[in-house]
């Protein structure tokens, strides 16, 4: 399939302009930098095949990349993972909160204790920022499946986050 040329230059800025968000995305989903930047380059195939029925192509990129994390970790269960890469990231603004997330090594581990859909969710409600239908829409699931599956994922993030408490020994003085 061969765009024409104004339609070509429109998906060549569509990428430039969201391609590093998808990536960080897929990175902050899957925890690879390779296998997130292979799970975006699926994404952008899927949606230069579709770019002249789709009416919102950043929501079907992302769903697409989340997808292709899906069926990747599928295949691999996620035998090997290099968090530490995210160093390799360009730092565009310390106030993003993608790029907060990321770099945040205590939250990438404690996405890891998360079952996919679960990361998915809190990957994209807190680190793209996006609302509770954005999300539903993105990953294609209802409204309140993605706030029962951010409770329960915030909660098994508030176990593995918190430190356990000390015990403590009281001394009997005869």
């Amino acid at each position: 399939m061969r765009l024409s040329l104004s339609k070509r230059s429109r998906y060549e800025e569509f990428v430039a302009a969201n391609g590093d968000e998808l990536v960080k995305l897929a990175y902050a989903i899957c925890g690879d930098r390779g296998r997130a930047e292979d799970a975006v380059q699926e994404a952008l195939t899927r949606v230069y095949q579709r770019w002249s029925r789709l009416t919102d192509p950043l929501a079907y990129a992302r769903r697409t990349a989340i997808n292709a994390t899906r069926d990747d970790w599928r295949r691999s269960m996620r035998a090997d993972r290099a968090h530490r890469e995210v160093a390799r990231f360009p730092s565009t603004n310390a106030d993003d909160p993608q790029e907060r997330l990321v770099t945040n090594s205590a939250l990438m581990d404690a996405l890891d204790e998360l079952p996919h859909g679960q990361r998915a969710v809190i990957v994209l409600r807190y680190g793209s920022q996006l609302s509770e239908a954005e999300t539903a829409a993105g990953l294609g699931i209802t409204t309140g499946t993605v706030k029962s599956q951010t409770a329960r994922a915030l909660a098994r993030m508030r176990e593995v986050l918190t430190p356990p408490k000390p015990a403590t020994y009281e001394m009997e003085i005869a």
